[in-house]
């Protein structure tokens, strides 16, 4: 089912993305270079590993795993997180704990299209991808 996210897909638009980055906690400075930055994020799927890269000009990051099964993860704002990601509906669901808090990322694809929608309280942002010819 990972099979439907493989690709290479770049942002196209953000929404409320600096308020997400407030809530997780991210400092002002790295919240403006996080703003300014159009991420591409290239999924690939070898065996059971699922394999997250996103590569912009500032950093760049990657994430294996396997689904359902929970793994160590330091994010791109340095946190250290518990995370397992799992399919849900059709969506890939990621959910990261630390500190006794929690923040979901759920990626959705429609065609060529990838949503993103970043959860943490009531907090959402919205980030969309299209995917590269």
């Amino acid at each position: 089912m990972a099979e439907a996210f493989v690709g290479t897909w770049n942002l196209k638009s953000s929404e409320n993305f600096d308020e997400y980055m407030k809530v997780l906690g991210v400092g002002f400075a790295t919240r403006k270079v996080g703003n300014l930055t159009k991420p591409t994020t290239i999924i690939s799927v070898e065996g059971d590993t699922v394999k997250i890269q996103t590569q912009s000009t500032i950093k760049n990051t990657e994430l294996s795993f396997k689904l359902g099964e929970e793994f160590d993860e330091t994010t791109a704002d340095n946190r250290k997180v518990k995370s397992v990601v799992t399919i849900d509906g059709g969506k890939l669901v990621h959910i990261q704990r630390w500190d006794g808090k929690e923040t979901s990322l759920v990626r959705e694809v429609n065609g060529n299209a990838l949503t993103l929608t970043l959860t943490m309280g009531d907090v959402v942002s919205t980030r969309s991808y299209e995917k590269a010819e």
